[in-house]
């Protein structure tokens, strides 16, 4: 099963992702210095995340799947970084857009 999450943290931010493997395990790869910014010592010390499956698929190609995840992505605009900890694809401000 291939599926695309979202994992919200404590502080309210998420990130989406996707696994080809649905691994209960898999937490996405959001950059750690940035989650870690965001917290203090003491909060670090006991804090529980969501992990949401949004979308599953048994016969996707690897290649649909990533599309769905930038989807998703934009859908929550999680690469905004008031909002969420993705970075890709790159967030288009306004001003860009109606360039």
């Amino acid at each position: 099963m291939k599926v695309i999450y979202k994992v919200t943290y404590p502080n309210g931010k998420i990130y989406v992702g996707k696994d080809l493997t649905d691994s209960i395990n898999y937490f996405g790869s959001a950059a750690s210095a940035l989650i870690a910014a965001d917290f203090t010592r003491e909060q670090r010390r006991d804090f529980a995340i969501r992990r949401e499956i949004l979308w599953k698929s048994e016969d996707a190609t690897d290649a649909e799947v990533s599309a769905q995840e930038v989807c998703w992505i934009r859908h929550f605009k999680s690469n905004d970084p008031s909002i969420g900890y993705n970075r890709w694809p790159k967030l288009k401000l306004k001003s860009e857009a109606a360039s």
